[in-house]
This record gives C-alpha cells, structure tokens and sequence, in this order.
C-alpha cells in the first residue's frame, strides 16, 4: 500500500470577498489585511509539519497565502511552489466583478439556482470538477513516481517524520479531526502535500473525492458542513490510499474539514 497526505487551504480573505463580490478567475484581487493576518496565522499553525510538495493556484491572492504559509515555516522555507492553472477558481464569466445578489438574480431569472447556475461565459460545475480530477491523477502519478525517492530521503528523519508532523496539529479527538492512521499496521505516508487554492474550486473538488471515489468522513462532520464553500484559510486534510498492484481508484479518507482553529475562533467571510 501507498498512502500519502494532502492538506487543502483556501486563500485569506480580499476586499472582494468580505464585499461578496464574485472574483472568479478574471478579478485578480490580492489578500485584505485580515487576509494577510489570517496565511500568517496559518503558516503558524503549520510550521512544523513536513511538506513534499507544495502546489498553489497562480491567482494573486492564493499567490500571497501560500507566501504567507511558507514564511513561518520551519521545515519547508526551501521548497519550490508549483503555481498551477488547474487550481484556480471557478470561471464565473459575466458574473465575475459583480455582486454575489446579481449572481443569485440571474440563476433566478433563468429558473435556476446557485451554485448549479453556470452564468454566460463562465464554467460549469462538471468542468470545474474535471480540472481538479486532472489535477488530482497527475499528482498522485507524480506522488507514486516518486514514491521510492522519497522514502529514501526520509531516512535518518524520525520514524514516519511526515505523519508525526501532521498527526500533532491534526490529532485524533479534536473537533472536526478523525485518526489519521486508523489501520495501525499500514505503512508510512510516502509524501505530504500542500495545496492552496480556492472556496468554489474546492467545493467541486472535495465533491470528487467524497461522491466519484467514495471517499470516508469523520464522524463529527455535518451535511451542512460537507456542502458549504470552506472559510478563508480553512483546512482540509485527506490521506489518500493506493492498493499496491492494482489499478483501481485510490481511497480517499477525510481526516478533517473546514479546520480554523489556528484563527482561534475568529469569524470568517466566506
């Protein structure tokens, strides 16, 4: 079996945002002060924890979250930051720029309804889901190419270093959080990734894991919580399995979703 991590972040919060203005791909607004607060506050919280690999969308203000992230980092100061046009939000055409009210206008007066409302020249739900799913195969690709390599630069590191790492800000018995290695004898994590992308996006690509793959919930997490768009800078967390040998879809197990605690319960625009 191989089995890796991926953390998933939203952006800190914009202008726009807290507005409830309709970005998208074409308004390319950077990070509010709060949101600038809020990547400092989560690069804190994840100072310690060992990543592989570590992914952003190329919009300006994912840009600045995963900067904001790698600053406070202890462990990951060094790695290079893949900036990926599969992880941008979702393309809202000739909403974009606009009130997130006019958006729920034109769904109403087209008989439809947010977020299934794709406006002219904007993305479908489908399509949006098929960029992360393209993404999501070729990092796993990539995570099982580079399996043995990096189980070889682990070594001398404390036993399972990636886990441990995850394992003390993400453990069992916290709000939100499930065991993230609930078979005691499965192997260590090959790779721990990063990602910092975008609410929408994210919506439509943790929809893939849990719906197309089948993937595996805590306990604790509500429908209401699974269905909303995660908070600026909220934390996902999923340990994705490989069967070794086989061909078949990989296991997806959500460890945590939505996570805030590195805000310390502050209130956040969604």
């Amino acid at each position: 079996m191989t089995r890796f991590a991926l953390t998933v972040v939203r952006h800190g919060e914009t202008r726009l945002n807290k507005e409830k203005i309709i970005q998208g791909q074409g308004v390319d607004e950077p990070l509010s002060e709060t949101g600038f607060q809020q990547a400092a506050a989560a690069g804190t919280f994840l100072k310690n924890v060992r990543f592989t690999h570590i992914f952003s969308s190329d919009l300006m203000r994912t840009k600045q979250t995963m900067h904001g992230i790698l600053e406070k980092s202890n462990v990951c100061k060094d790695l290079t930051v893949t900036y990926d046009s599969r992880l941008r939000e979702r393309k809202y055409g000739d909403a974009e720029g606009r009130a997130l009210s006019e958006l729920r206008a034109m769904a109403k007066a087209a008989g439809e309804e947010c977020p299934v409302f794709t406006p002219p020249g904007g993305e479908t739900l489908d399509q949006v889901k098929m960029r992360g799913k393209d993404f999501f195969e070729f990092l796993c690709q990539l995570i099982l190419k580079e399996g043995d390599q990096h189980k070889q630069l682990s070594q001398g590191a404390p036993s399972n270093s990636l886990e441990t790492s995850l394992a003390e800000i993400f453990p069992l018995g916290k709000k939100h959080a499930s065991k993230i290695n609930s078979d005691s004898g499965a192997p260590g994590l090959v790779a721990s990734v990063l990602v910092v992308s975008h609410g929408a996006y994210m919506r439509s690509l943790f929809d893939y894991f849990l719906t197309d793959l089948k993937g595996s919930l805590p306990a604790t997490l509500s429908k209401s919580e699974l269905m909303s768009v995660s908070p600026n800078t909220g934390m996902n967390v999923f340990i994705i399995h490989f069967e070794k040998g086989r061909e078949a879809k990989p296991t997806v197990q959500c460890v945590c979703m939505n996570l805030l605690d590195h805000l310390n319960g502050a209130t956040e625009t969604r």
